[in-house]
Order: structure tokens, then C-alpha cells, then sequence
């Protein structure tokens, strides 16, 4: 924009006047606009940033939707509350991964170019989340996702790491006891999307199942973006599995739910957290979707009278709450509460104060951190989807 005292622009419907002013007069109200304006200047208040990351645009950006808006709601109730930390205000960084490992990559090393970033809140994907914390440790920027839940992403030993969720070797065992010991499942067919989440859960999923004596007919993976499986679900209905179990995202979920029921494949189906979005009903269909079964990486949110408050202000402002936000909303407070406790913009205290943290009082309970940084809430959900909607079923039991 240019300078609207220098060149203004009239709107052609205003007519223009002529008015008699003395030119004493015109000097006093031209010094009183040039006082006003200098007036009207605030001085810039310094900034701590907290960078968030995950899928915004593309298939998966429902989900990555859902996390910012548990993101944004946490900052937004700490800034109506006033300064976090004296002389600075807070703000919230959003980034787009695209569900891509490099631009993941690209996204970290920006958040980390940047002094005023003290901490992120990200990944959603695991094959993410994996690569993107190796550039986090090397800065020493504090991590934590809301649901990267490949085991393997703690192992690495970064300091910098930490996660809201429970992991893939609590939810692939979760899923596999309820599909044989209460589905009846004894023989099973496996598909995953060849990604480190969608691998990682199917192979734990099948390592338990073995263990429990099911029969594993077969173990397939598909590519995200791929959008026919009538052949490969037409060559599983040939063997007659009890039940197909598939570790992936949503948009690929739905299709092989609604190609399932095309092809007259029956049983059961089951499936992890990447399912778990609204959306997943709405593409496969109610009526193919209706029976499924899901596990997610922690209980039900809306049965958790720490969260009600959390539920009620993030529908007043967002809208119907989102498979991931309350995991979002968890972490960014997380990262907030650190920034409170280290007092200044610093990325080494703000790290330093999160290891401190102890019985933080979350919404799923008492929030713990073991030394790997995974958290002690290791809860798993069962969902069926009943009426076109998720129910739930109960917390299962992973061991």
C-alpha cells in the first residue's frame, strides 16, 4: 500500500467540496494529524515463537487442521491471560509439511533458522516426525508431537524429543488381542501404506498376532495416493479371511472400506488412529463404513472430566473437535508451561525446564515423561463406528 497521505484515493461515488478554512486553521489541523499519526505508532513488543508442523493442504490436511486448532486455542487462552513471559508476547508459527519427509525437513530447518523459535509442536506422521527431529536436536530446539507414534522416533536417544501419544508397540498388540481373542479372528490378511507409521503398526500388530496363534494369510503394502484396490482386495477375498486389518492414513482407508464392500470381501475390518477422522465416514460411506473397528492412541477424550472444559471452548471457537486436537492442545500447553517455567526466550532454558516437568495436569490426567520422552499415559482406544458415526467401545489392553 502506498502512503494515504500523499496520494489519496476518493471513491468515485463521494463528491468532492470546497470548504473555506483559514490557512491558520488548516496548519493547526495538519499538525494535529502528523501528532496523531506518530502517536498512533506502538512499540514493537519482542516475540517467543512456538513452531507448529503438519499436513495443511493435500489429503491428510483434515487431520493436520484438527491439530492446529488445539494448537492455536492454547495460545490463544495464554495470551488472553496476559504476558507468559514479562516483556514478550507469544506467537504461533504454522507450517505446511504436506505429509513429505523433505518438506518436513525444510520446514524444521526454517523453524530452526529462526532465534525467536524456542519450541515446535509437530509432526503428525511418524515418517515425518522421524527425520525432523534429527534437525530439532542438532539446534537443541525442544519437540514434542502430538502423535507420531513410531516407537523407533524415542529410540534415537535426542533429549529434544518428546511425545503427547502412545506409541505403535502398545497400539498393534491392543488391536491384535481384540481381533482374535474377542473378533474370533483366526485367520488374518494384513495391509499397510509403506510408511514408517503404517509399517510400523502392521508389524506389531502381526508380531502379536502370531503370538496368539492367529494365521497370517498375507501381508501387502499400497502407496498413499493410490486410489483403486479392487485387484488386490478381489485376490484377499479368495483366501477368506476373518478379518483384514490395514496400518494407514484415512483417505486410503475409506476407499479400501467402500472397494471391500464392492467386492463382496466380508469379515471384519480393523484398522489404527490414522482412521480416526469423521472424514474416513464420509468418503467410504456410512453404510460400508458401519462395523469397522479402529484403536487409537489414547482413550476417549469426551469421557475425560479434565477435558470438558478443553471440549467446550474448542467447539464454541472450532467447531466439532477433531481426532487430534486434543493431543495438539495438550502438547502446545506443554510447550507453554516450559516456556513459563524457563522465564526468558532461550531454547536451552526452555529445554531444561521441560525436563523438570512432573504430574502436569493434562487432559487425559497427570502427564508424565519416561527418559526416552514417550509418556507415561499409555492408554489405547477402541472405536467401532456405528450409525455413521465413531463409538466408543472401551480402553484396551495391550498386554
Amino acid at each position: 500500500m502506498g502512503n494515504a497521505f500523499c496520494k489519496p484515493r476518493t471513491p468515485r461515488h463521494i463528491t468532492h467540496y470546497t470548504l473555506n478554512i483559514p490557512q491558520a486553521t488548516c496548519v493547526g489541523i495538519l499538525g494535529s494529524l502528523v501528532l496523531l499519526v506518530g502517536c498512533s505508532r506502538e512499540p514493537k513488543i519482542p516475540v517467543i515463537k512456538v513452531g507448529f508442523v503438519a499436513p495443511l493442504t493435500g489429503d491428510q490436511a483434515p487431520h493436520g487442521e484438527d491439530m492446529l486448532g488445539g494448537a492455536r486455542l492454547a495460545v490463544e487462552q495464554v495470551q488472553a491471560g496476559g504476558e507468559l513471559v514479562p516483556g514478550y508476547r507469544v506467537a504461533l508459527v504454522a507450517l505446511d509439511d504436506q505429509r513429505n519427509p523433505t518438506q518436513a525437513v525444510s520446514a524444521a530447518k526454517k523453524l530452526v533458522a529462526d532465534p525467536d523459535v524456542v519450541a515446535v509442536v509437530g509432526h503428525l506422521n511418524s515418517s515425518c516426525t522421524m527425520p525432523a527431529s534429527a534437525v530439532y536436536h542438532q539446534a537443541g530446539l525442544l519437540q514434542i508431537t502430538p502423535v507420531s507414534s513410531n516407537p523407533k522416533i524415542s529410540r534415537q536417544g535426542f533429549e529434544t524429543f518428546y511425545r503427547t501419544c502412545a506409541t505403535d508397540d502398545l497400539q498393534g498388540p491392543a488391536g491384535a488381542l481384540v481381533a482374535v481373542r474377542e473378533l474370533g479372528a483366526a485367520r488374518i490378511f494384513l495391509i499397510d501404506d509403506m510408511t514408517t507409521y503404517g509399517r510400523g503398526l502392521a508389524n506389531e500388530f502381526e508380531k502379536k498376532a502370531r503370538e496368539l496363534g492367529a494365521n497370517l494369510l498375507g501381508h501387502e503394502g499400497i502407496t498413499q495416493g493410490d486410489k483403486d484396490f479392487t485387484p488386490l482386495l478381489t485376490k484377499i477375498k479368495a483366501l477368506q479371511p476373518d478379518l483384514v486389518y490395514f496400518a494407514g492414513m484415512f483417505p486410503e482407508g475409506a476407499l479400501l472400506i467402500k472397494q471391500r464392500k464392492d467386492v463382496g470381501l466380508g469379515g471384519h475390518f480393523m484398522g489404527g488412529d490414522g482412521l480416526f477422522d469423521p472424514v474416513l465416514i464420509e468418503l467410504a460411506t456410512a453404510e460400508a463404513a458401519e462395523g469397522i473397528y479402529l484403536t487409537t492412541i489414547g482413550s476417549d477424550v469426551h469421557a475425560m472430566p479434565t477435558a470438558q472444559g478443553f471440549i467446550r471452548a474448542y467447539e464454541a471457537r472450532y467447531g466439532p473437535l477433531g481426532a487430534y486436537s486434543a493431543y495438539a492442545y495438550e502438547a502446545t500447553n506443554i510447550v507453554l508451561w516450559a516456556i513459563q517455567q524457563a522465564g526468558k526466550k532461550d531454547r536451552q532454558a526452555v529445554l531444561a525446564a521441560m525436563k523438570t516437568l512432573k504430574d502436569y495436569p493434562g487432559l487425559f490426567g497427570r502427564q508424565n515423561f519416561d527418559e526416552k520422552g514417550d509418556s507415561l499415559i499409555r492408554d489405547v482406544g477402541l472405536f467401532t463406528v456405528k450409525d455413521g458415526k465413531f463409538a466408543f467401545l472401551k480402553t484396551a489392553s495391550w498386554d
